[in-house]
C-alpha cells in the first residue's frame, strides 16, 4: 500500500502550495542519494518527489483528495505524473547546478520515466500589421489565431473518465516490448517503447467525447496585444504558454510589421517629411503648415532656402522604446517646378531668367 502523500511530505491536507514546496525542498536535500547516508535514501527520494509532483498540481491534487491513489493512478501513468512539474528552480536553490542533478537521475535509474522533461509544444509565429500612429501613441490590438490546446475535459489524457483506462495487453502494463534477433550463435535483445500504448502501459478503453482520444483540441484564440510606444518594425513580442500543446505549451511570437505611411518615412526614432514649396517661396521665404504625428505645426522657410535643406522639429518624432524622450521630425524642403504656367507667369519667368543670366557675363 502506498503511503499518504501528505504524510510523506509531513504537511496538513490544507497546506498551501508554498508550504508543500518548502517541505519538498527540505526532504529532497535530506534524501538526495549523493548527500544522504541513509541506505534507503534513493527510495525515499523517489517517494517524496512523487508526492510533490501530485500535490503541487491543482488537478492531480484534486483527484487525489477525492479518490486517493486510485484517482491519480487511473488517470496518469508514472511518466505523466511528473509532466509539467518544474523541478529546476527547486534543485537550483538546493544544489545550484541542475544539469548535474538531472544526470544523477539517470545514474540512479530514474531516467526511463522519472523526472522526464516535458516535451514542449510548437511555438506559433504570427504577424500583426500596425500604423505609424500606433508606434507614436501606443495601442491595443486584438489578434485571433488557431492553436492546439490541452483538452480540459479529460485533462489531456484522451479518456472519458479516470476509470476509462485498461492495462495494455501487448506490454502487460510495462510500457516496453522486447525485440529479439538471432545472428548465428548470438542473440540481440532490444527494448523499446510499446507501439500499442506509446510506452504508457495503459490504453484508453473509452475515448474522450471532445478530443476523440487525442488529449488535444484545435480552437481559435484571441489575444489582446499591447503595442509599446516606439516599437520597431520586425520586433517580436513573446506570449509565454500561448503556443501549441504537446505535453506542455509552446509560446506565441507576434511579429510587428509597420505599414508604410502616406506622408512620413521613418529613420530610427526620427520622422522625415517632404515639404513642397514654390521657387518664389524659396527665394523670398515664407511660412507653411506641416503635418506631424501629433497635429500640425507652422514653420518658417527662410529666404534663400535651397533644394533639400532641412528644418528640424524637435521632439516631434517617435518615442524611444523602453526609454525616455522622442526623436525629431525632419522637414526636407523640396522646391517644386510648375508643369504648367500662364502666359503672364511665363513672361515673368523669362524676364527673371534674363536678369539672372546677365549676372554671369
Amino acid at each position: 500500500m502506498k503511503k499518504d502523500y501528505y504524510e510523506i511530505l509531513g504537511v496538513d491536507r490544507s497546506a498551501s502550495k508554498e508550504e508543500i514546496k518548502r517541505a519538498y525542498k527540505r526532504l529532497a536535500r535530506k534524501y538526495h542519494p549523493d548527500v544522504s547516508s541513509d541506505p534507503h535514501a534513493e527510495e525515499k527520494f523517489k517517494e517524496v518527489s512523487e508526492a510533490y509532483a501530485v500535490l503541487s498540481d491543482d488537478e492531480k491534487r484534486r483527484l487525489y483528495d477525492t479518490y486517493g491513489h486510485e484517482g491519480v493512478d487511473s488517470r496518469y501513468t508514472r511518466e505523466d505524473i511528473f509532466r509539467n512539474v518544474n523541478f529546476d528552480d527547486i534543485f537550483r536553490d538546493i544544489f545550484g547546478d541542475t544539469d548535474s542533478i538531472f544526470k544523477d537521475f539517470f545514474r540512479f535509474g530514474f531516467g526511463k520515466d522519472f523526472f522526464r522533461r516535458t516535451e514542449k509544444g510548437r511555438d506559433i509565429n504570427v504577424e500583426l500589421r500596425i500604423e505609424l500612429e500606433d508606434v507614436a501613441h501606443g495601442a491595443k490590438k486584438a489578434i485571433t489565431y488557431t492553436r492546439i490546446k490541452k483538452c480540459e475535459f479529460c485533462n489531456g489524457t484522451g479518456a472519458e473518465s479516470p476509470e476509462d483506462f485498461k492495462t495494455c495487453d501487448l506490454c502487460k502494463g510495462t510500457g516496453e516490448v522486447k525485440e529479439v534477433k538471432r545472428m548465428g550463435f548470438s542473440q540481440y535483445v532490444r527494448i523499446m517503447p510499446c507501439p500499442k500504448c506509446g510506452g504508457r502501459g495503459k490504453i484508453i478503453a473509452k475515448k474522450c467525447r471532445y478530443c476523440k482520444g487525442t488529449g488535444k483540441i484545435r480552437e481559435k484564440e484571441t489575444v489582446e496585444v499591447e503595442i509599446p510606444k516606439g516599437i520597431r518594425d520586425g520586433v517580436s513580442l513573446r506570449y509565454k504558454g500561448m503556443g501549441d500543446y504537446e505535453g506542455s505549451y509552446g509560446d506565441l511570437y507576434i511579429t510587428i510589421r509597420v505599414n508604410p505611411h502616406s506622408l512620413f518615412e521613418r529613420e530610427g526614432n526620427d520622422i522625415i517629411y517632404r515639404a513642397e514649396i514654390s521657387f518664389p517661396e524659396a527665394v523670398l521665404g515664407t511660412k507653411i503648415r506641416v503635418p506631424t504625428l501629433y497635429g500640425t505645426e507652422v514653420i518658417k522657410i527662410p529666404p534663400g532656402t535651397q533644394y533639400n535643406d532641412t528644418i528640424k522639429l524637435r521632439g516631434k518624432g517617435l518615442p524611444k522604446m523602453n526609454s525616455f524622450g522622442k526623436g525629431d521630425q525632419i522637414v526636407r524642403v523640396v522646391i517644386k517646378t510648375p508643369e504648367k504656367v500662364s502666359k503672364e507667369e511665363k513672361e515673368l519667368y523669362r524676364r527673371l531668367f534674363e536678369i539672372s543670366s546677365s549676372k554671369h557675363y
